[in-house]
């Protein structure tokens, strides 16, 4: 089947090109702003990690500088820009922009589909950022970012692929040029150094580009309601049952965890990427699980799919069941995160 895409593929992959090299000849027009700029994104679809390394750049930087976070909104029900606020309902902003604005709620966040027109906004609010982080914007090409990053997955790199529709490319590999640095993302913990080599010979950087590795840490069991208190929310899961619900692009990397936990049964559930569950999932989940007969049991989603949950019409339903997500962050391989730092601060402080 991927053989028959090929050409629609060549077709997309001669589009893209011709597009990025209008805005290397300066046909298409790039801005820039006074304010430091930093784009986090990929050039494959289905998740790369962004959003927990764009929450490990706020989680450092915040107390640095004043911040806001910029962000299409993918999947929102809205156009044009919007601030987001911490009670804003999932389907006008999107789930990742709230998921943020929850974790933190002292820093701007907003969506436009037009991030040169989202950030001449932000620059008009009355507390103005000192610096922008942009979500999933190595595309989007309009802004000239200060300090571009590029993410890759660890089991899907980007060298082997095809352009969509065959592959996952959004545009050809070459177009990581552009990256000041290159994240491997979702590595395992004790990735061997040979393997990392392996890796940078076949991406082929250019001097000036850093080539990192981080891999995911997770968190401790935390309720999606408030109906379990918080100290309680750290359930036996040796040889409990528990149904997996997901509705992310690459949920491999949470069921494995899951097991890793020596948990017994796992019972996957899987929706698409950004689902917006209906009051028809909540009931089919609650039947679901009244339906595994062990007596340790309990249900696991991802921290993404809670923001979405939360806002189900029916979330009487969801309240009553033993309902926790598991919370990720970013943590840099061989000790690498201070040269990371150093060398994205150096950036900053030069624009």
């Amino acid at each position: 089947m991927r053989w028959l895409l090929l050409p629609f593929s060549l077709l997309y992959g001669f589009i893209v090109i011709l597009r990025n090299k209008c805005f290397d000849w300066g046909i298409f027009k790039q801005s820039t702003f006074p304010i430091p700029v930093i784009s986090v994104g990929n050039i494959t679809v289905g998740g790369t990690g962004k959003t927990p390394h764009s929450e490990f750049l706020i989680h450092w930087l915040e107390e640095k500088f004043s911040l806001a976070l910029l962000s299409r909104g993918y999947k929102r029900k809205t156009t044009g820009f919007l601030e987001v606020q911490e009670h804003t309902h999932v389907s006008q902003v999107g789930d990742e922009p709230l998921q943020i604005k929850q974790k933190f709620p002292d820093i701007l966040v907003a969506v436009d589909e037009k991030r040169k027109h989202g950030i001449e906004q932000l620059l008009a609010f009355p507390n103005k950022p000192e610096l922008v982080i942009l979500d999933d914007a190595f595309q989007h090409r309009h802004v000239l970012p200060t300090y571009n990053i590029l993410l890759m997955d660890f089991n899907r790199t980007i060298t082997h692929d095809f352009m969509l529709p065959a592959g996952n490319l959004r545009e050809p590999a070459f177009g990581k040029a552009r990256a000041h640095c290159v994240i491997v993302t979702k590595c395992p913990r004790n990735l061997p150094e040979t393997e990392m080599e392996m890796l940078k010979n076949d991406l082929n950087l250019k001097a000036h580009q850093q080539l990192y590795f981080t891999a995911f840490t997770y968190g401790g069991l935390i309720p999606v309601f408030n109906n379990i208190p918080r100290g309680d929310s750290e359930p036996g899961l040796q040889g409990s049952t528990v149904l997996a619900v997901s509705g992310i692009a690459q949920p491999a990397s949470f069921y494995k965890y899951l097991q890793s936990l020596g948990t017994g049964q796992l019972i996957k559930i899987e929706f698409p990427d950004h689902h917006s569950f209906t009051g028809n999932d909540t009931l089919a989940l609650k039947l679901q699980f009244e339906q595994i007969a062990a007596t340790k049991k309990l249900i696991i989603t991802t921290e993404k799919d809670a923001v979405r949950l939360r806002a189900v019409a029916s979330k009487e339903v969801l309240e009553k069941l033993p309902l926790f997500y598991i919370p990720i962050e970013v943590f840099f391989l061989k000790g690498e995160e201070t040269k990371f730092k150093t060398e994205l601060l150096k950036a900053i402080k030069a624009e």
